[in-house]
């Protein structure tokens, strides 16, 4: 299968703001121009905010194919150099049906967006075009507190440059939740800690291949739904990454999702095994620090047995800077990324060095 990437933005460009998942700028409208802002004076990057971007929930629950045909707008605008979405949410899906892919595949733009949004980013892989799963707007952009560096520079990386390339972990990261219903205490940061860095497993060989995957349950979903998979022809020698939503599901129901892999013959296809930090609090829930933390490597066993299982050859790391935690580096699906597990490196495109 060919893939292309699409163009790089540039500093001055204007990019696509759209809702393709959930309303949730309608609930929360401080936070959307907080990310419209720092896309203004952070990156240097003009957001045209598209029609479903400011609808609510219900409107666009009631209407996937007007979600659907942003998409195709933003896409085929030769204005438009990149598409982001402004926050994930739980049934994307519904617009599936409604894409065209010759629309997509005619108009390769860089998308950025991730939870949910893994599904129009799965899409896109199908149609050959690499996407971006992270920047998302209103979780990932619109921070409280200063924007981190970690996620600024990879930011950068994934706006204005071809490749991502090494990716290396933060020196701290958090999974406090944001105060979306108090606008005033966006002004002060998180309580940040200090990162463990990577946890590797699994096999020790060198390996490289396409990246393809994101949020855990959508890639249920899609197995459930078992209309949109790639054949899995096509997913051999790709490399896949799995993330786990803020929803804390126990680590047996994440081992499931694996399992479901392997015994589709799936699992056992993939080069390496790569895995977002889970969070292990939520606005539901404030566990202790040690709770969360054992949370955190329950939930590494899980996928490691599961790996080892149908795939003992395949190198696991986990603990990236990657879903939903922060900082954050919006990882290229589609594109290529070395796994290296005696140096554990990671390194995606080119191998140039970078600053």
């Amino acid at each position: 299968m060919t893939f292309k990437s699409p163009p790089a933005m540039a500093p001055g460009d204007s990019v696509a703001v759209i809702a393709p998942s959930s309303g949730g700028a309608r609930n929360a409208p401080h936070v959307l121009e907080l990310a419209l802002e720092r896309l203004r004076t952070v990156f240097d990057l003009d957001p045209i905010v598209y029609p479903t971007a400011r609808q609510g929930d219900a409107f666009l629950a009631a209407n996937p194919r007007a979600r659907a045909a942003d998409v195709h707008a933003a896409f085929k605008d030769p204005d438009i150099t990149g598409v982001f979405a402004t926050i994930g949410g739980w049934e994307q899906l519904r617009i599936l049906k409604h894409l065209y892919p010759a629309v997509l595949s005619e108009h390769p733009t860089r998308f950025f967006g991730m939870s949910d949004n893994t599904n129009l980013s799965l899409a896109l892989w199908n149609c050959g075009i690499v996407s971006y799963n992270g920047a998302q707007l209103m979780n990932e952009i619109a921070v409280p507190g200063e924007l981190p560096a970690y996620t600024e520079r990879y930011c950068r990386r994934a706006f204005f440059e071809d490749s991502l390339g090494e990716l290396t972990p933060s020196s701290e990261w958090t999974d406090e939740p944001a105060p979306w219903d108090d606008p005033d205490a966006f002004e002060s940061p998180p309580s940040y800690e200090p990162n463990p860095g990577w946890r590797w497993a699994g096999g020790e060989t060198p390996t490289t291949g396409r990246l393809w995957g994101g949020c855990r349950a959508v890639l249920e979903w899609q197995l459930a739904t078992d209309q949109y998979l790639p054949e899995p022809d096509a997913l051999a020698g790709a490399v896949l990454a799995i993330e786990i939503a803020e929803d804390l599901p126990e680590p047996e129901t994440i081992a499931g999702t694996l399992l479901c892999l392997g015994e589709r013959g799936l699992l056992e296809r993939f080069e390496a095994v790569i895995v977002g930090r889970a969070p292990g609090r939520s606005f539901l829930t404030e566990p202790p620090r040690d709770e969360r933390d054992a949370y955190r490597n329950q939930v590494y066993d899980a996928v490691i047995k599961q790996v080892k299982r149908y795939n003992a050859a395949a190198p696991i790391v986990c603990g990236i800077d990657w879903g939903h935690t922060t900082p954050t580096a919006p990882l290229p699906i589609g594109d290529t990324i070395a796994v290296d597990p005696e140096r554990e490196t990671i390194t995606f495109g080119s191998n140039r060095p970078r600053s």
